[in-house]
């Protein structure tokens, strides 16, 4: 009998008719996509007020929309992790399941491994934070695992360190001593300079002249942000104002705390970065950039596989 024959046989016409009309239904009536939101109006109003606690403000229409569509795309990673069920194999979610029931006075007599199934078998994975925020970590690492980022080329660290260079030209820094006077001996302080300078008095000497000041008296190779945290801003300013040289005196600058007379021991003047100097910088900057990247491509091909729904 030749294999043709053999093919003529009802039932293998029956069975390949079959499959056809498998596939065809597969691809006419295709199952329906797992749908994901809407969001309801208490997570809504929820979001919002978080978006008011961090800025202050109320978002605008395009914000509000973007606001909810990435707490979709969470809805829609928690989803797929636990299609996949990554909550069944991660430690750091064992042990928050076994310190809920604790905590609810669920576990006594029980074994960790009892205490965990009870815990799945009544779905507190479902309504935990930070089991949510768990599995949405671990499903975003499996999908930078499957689409890695691309590693920044040289020419790549080049070009933004050209586009950037003004933002990361070096500020000045300044090495400086000084004497403070309180807002209660600010009429004492022409004639303590002028006994400052009339003695020929070091740095050393002249600081037996001075206030008290917490934060103390000598300040190496800070700068201006540097110094603002220690005198305040308008310090910063006058000194600035001042242009002063090193291996003088400067002032009396007045600060937020009173006067102060001061010794400029070294001031090296702002100046371009070179590309060594911020290769960390930048290399760390474009790979976060690189991973924000992929993660966004992957979360937006995941999107294919659900009904999102606004």
């Amino acid at each position: 009998m030749t294999f043709l024959a053999r093919l003529n046989r009802p039932w293998i016409h029956f069975i390949l008719l079959g499959i056809l009309l498998f596939y065809l239904q597969g691809v006419f009536f295709p199952a329906p996509k797992p749908v994901v939101g809407p969001l309801n109006e208490s997570r809504i109003e929820g979001l919002m007020q978080q978006w008011f606690a961090s800025t202050g403000r109320l978002p605008t229409a395009e914000q509000k929309a973007r606001i909810i569509a990435a707490e979709l795309d969470r809805d829609m990673l928690f989803q797929r992790a636990l299609e996949l069920d990554l909550h069944l194999y991660d430690s750091v979610i064992y042990q928050r399941l076994l310190r809920n029931m604790r905590f609810l006075g669920l576990g006594e007599g029980k074994t960790d491994q009892e205490m965990y199934d009870m815990a799945l078998e009544m779905r507190l994975h479902l309504g935990d934070e930070v089991v949510k925020r768990r599995m949405i970590q671990v499903m975003e690492q499996l999908l930078l695992a499957a689409n890695p980022p691309r590693t920044p080329t040289e020419a790549e660290l080049e070009a933004e360190f050209a586009e950037r260079k003004t933002e990361l030209r070096r500020p000045p820094r300044y090495s400086i001593e000084h004497i403070y006077f309180n807002r209660e001996r600010e009429d004492e302080v022409e004639s303590v300079i002028a006994s400052i300078h009339e003695q020929n008095l070091d740095v050393a000497a002249a600081r037996k002249l001075s206030s008290p000041f917490l934060p103390g008296y000598r300040f190496r190779h800070q700068t201006p942000d540097q110094l603002a945290r220690h005198f305040g801003a308008s310090f910063v300013k006058n000194l600035q104002a001042l242009e002063p040289a090193a291996g003088a005196w400067s002032g009396p600058v007045r600060s937020t705390y009173g006067l102060h007379y001061v010794w400029v021991e070294a001031f090296v003047p702002d100046r371009d970065a070179t590309l060594e100097e911020v290769r960390m910088q930048l290399q760390r900057d474009l790979e976060s950039r690189a991973k924000t990247e992929a993660l966004r491509n992957s979360i937006d091909k995941l999107r294919e596989r659900y009904e999102v729904r606004t």
